[in-house]
């Protein structure tokens, strides 16, 4: 499949293809939208929010979710915020998602038949690394959108005058519902 991509990309660089893409790094919106990195949202958000390229700084990641205060996505929002001008968060969670089924043990299981041993597992978990809340998804698609915009809201590092507001696309319309 690399292979596949690597040909497509030289005939797209060759054909001049990336014109119709040529932006700046700052989001013409000021906007920044968190969302989970599922396939069913990869045409379907940009074109339900009506963003084309340039218009927003769009953060992915399994879930959509903040899982520590100082995580990748939460550092993303800060240099957004600092050096992007990002004036505005959403946090849009989608129907369905599977990390509504995540938990470690349900990884670990799959580790293991792949060749991880516990003795690795166990070395993670005794050095610190909390596997069960690292690989913890979610239950309710609501609470979980409603504790990331707190913890994005309350976070010391986001000023008072950041709107961040959450939000749950339908997978399939397109659909914002709004979760307050």
């Amino acid at each position: 499949m690399i292979e596949q991509i690597i040909k497509h990309n030289q005939q797209f660089v060759a054909d001049r293809g990336y014109e119709h893409f040529i932006t700046s790094k700052y989001p013409d919106k000021k906007l920044a939208v968190l969302s989970c990195m599922d396939t069913r949202l990869t045409e379907l958000l940009p074109a339900a929010l009506g963003l084309k390229n340039g218009d927003a700084k769009i953060i992915k990641n399994a879930g959509g979710l903040i899982i520590s205060p100082f995580d990748s996505a939460m550092r993303s929002l800060v240099v957004a915020i600092y050096e992007l001008g990002v004036e505005e968060i959403m946090v849009v969670a989608h129907s369905n998602c599977g990390a509504c089924h995540m938990s470690f043990e349900r990884f670990r299981h799959a580790m293991l038949e792949r060749g991880i041993s516990d003795s690795i597992l166990e070395t993670l978990q005794r050095s610190g690394i909390n596997l069960t809340n690292w690989l913890e998804g979610f239950k309710d698609t609501h609470e979980s959108v409603r504790r990331t915009v707190e913890t994005i809201k309350t976070h010391p590092l986001v000023p008072n005058d950041i709107v961040v507001r959450g939000f749950i696309i339908d997978s399939t319309t397109g659909e914002l519902e709004e979760v307050e």
